[in-house]
Order: structure tokens, then sequence, then C-alpha cells
């Protein structure tokens, strides 16, 4: 049967292009007025006027130097980073191990991962805050970093798992026959071209830490994240929007560059880890 060929008009506007648009515009143009409202001054933040006349920063210099987002972004770089490569490494063996070498029990381990992964973290935080308290752990960053990784393991684990099933097992056996260990074949034959599946569970960790609130506020009340932080700009009687957009901004920003720069890893990634079981 012949495909009828559109002209004019019709090749570009279709039922995918309207849903496609539509959505964009729903994300984005929040995102857009976020933004232009925070370069708006007190005065003009309430009002229905679209762009900030005149245009200005003293948001930014308020959430930086009388909120001090500052320490809040270097505290959330680092049990974030450190998180994420706690991930990466732990997740990447265990992945390929579940992947690719034989044994017993693979798939209640998977299914034991999948529960762990969708459980609430708010049900454990109690008897994690008493573990830490024990330990002498509030308020340090380990107290932190150690919970991020055990929450979003299991995510990267089926993430990895599911792309090293994809990579042609003659590539592994050609580092055997030459000697290689598991280790050196892992490292470097099946890493290089799991690249794109260490972007995708890398970027959804780093997200996920990056974002997270609750963990933090109960463990790290005085080393605060940029989310704990935001929660404190403001009373109960004023809300200080401008200075809440500014300092959403600049959070924005990391996430933004990670994946503008791997979004094709991430798609390709997210693209094996559906088609292969």
């Amino acid at each position: 049967m012949r495909t009828k060929r559109r002209y004019g008009w019709h090749r570009y506007i279709n039922i995918i292009t309207v849903a496609t648009t539509l959505t964009v515009l729903f994300v984005a143009l929040p995102i857009l007025w976020m933004i232009i409202s925070s370069f708006k001054g007190p005065s003009s933040i309430n009002t229905n006027v679209i762009l900030p006349d005149p245009w200005s920063t003293a948001n930014y210099h308020t959430a930086f130097v009388q909120y001090d987002f500052g320490k809040a972004i270097a505290t959330s770089l680092i049990v974030t980073i450190c998180s994420t490569a706690l991930v990466l490494g732990i997740g990447t063996l265990a992945g390929y191990g579940l992947g690719r070498m034989p044994m017993r029990g693979k798939f209640p381990i998977m299914v034991a991962m999948l529960m762990i992964s969708v459980f609430p973290s708010i049900a454990v935080v109690a008897p994690l805050f008493l573990i830490m308290r024990t330990i002498g752990w509030l308020n340090s960053y380990q107290a932190l970093i150690l919970p991020y990784t055990a929450f979003n393991l299991p995510f990267a684990i089926w993430i990895l798992r599911n792309y090293f099933l994809g990579i042609p097992k003659e590539m592994e056996e050609t580092g055997r026959i030459d000697g290689a260990s598991p280790l050196r074949t892992v490292w470097s034959i099946v890493l290089p071209q799991a690249t794109p599946g260490l972007f995708t569970a890398g970027i959804f960790c780093f997200t996920a830490c990056w974002t997270e609130f609750l963990l933090a506020l109960s463990f790290n009340p005085t080393l605060r994240t940029i989310p704990v932080q935001l929660s404190t700009v403001g009373t109960i009687y004023e809300a200080p929007f401008g200075i809440i957009f500014a300092a959403s901004c600049v959070a924005m920003i990391p996430i933004v560059i990670l994946v503008l720069v791997f979004r094709k890893s991430v798609v390709s990634g997210l693209t094996a880890g559906a088609v292969k079981g």
C-alpha cells in the first residue's frame, strides 16, 4: 500500500508536531517565566509586567550574600559528585556481573533491586537518623553520600546491565583469548562500548542527588544542600519570589549543561535499556 505524500503545510503540521509543540511549551514556559522574573525588582515581581523594567541582578546578589547559596552549591556538588562516582563504580561491576557472568538467583536479585528502587525514602528516614546519630555522622558529607548511593544504585544497575547485554560477547572473548583478566576486559573493552549507558545512569543519579530534599533536611540541617537552603528563604509572612527564582536558576545550570552536552548519549542509553531484557 502506497503512503499518501503530504504537500504544503500538511508536511509540517500534524498531530505529532502539535502534541510535541504543546508539550515543549508546557515545560519551557514556566522555566522561561522563572528566569525572567528572577531579574525583576520587588516592586514588579507581583505585577502583570512581563519583562523587568529595569533589569536587576539584586536577587542573585541577595541569594549569594544574605542566604549563602555559594556554600549550599559547594555542599551539593561534593555530595552529588561523590555519590554519582560511587554509583557508577559499583553499578558497573554489579551490572556486568548480573548481565554477563553465570550465577544463580539473578531474577530474585533483579526483583529485589527493583523493589528497593521504588521504596519511599520517607519510610527509612527515622531508622537512618538513629543510625547516623549513633555513629556521629549527622551534619557530615557521608551522612548523605552513602544513603544517596544506596537509593540510586539499583536503578543504575538496571540501566547498565541492560546496556551490557547489548554488547557482543565476541569482543570480550577476543580479549580473554589475548590473556586479559575479567577486570581488564571490562575496563578496556566493555566500558568504552558502554559509555552511553554510563552517561545515562550518571545523569539520572546526579539529578536525583542534586534535587533530593527529605534526607538532606533530616541528616544535614546545618550543612545544607541547595533544596534545603531554598526552603529557608523568606518567612511565614513573606515569600521573596525573586530571590527564590534567582537561586533556582543557578541550581538548574549544572543539570542543563549535563543534559545539553550528553543528550545523544542519554537517548542512546535509554533506547538500549528499553529494547534489551
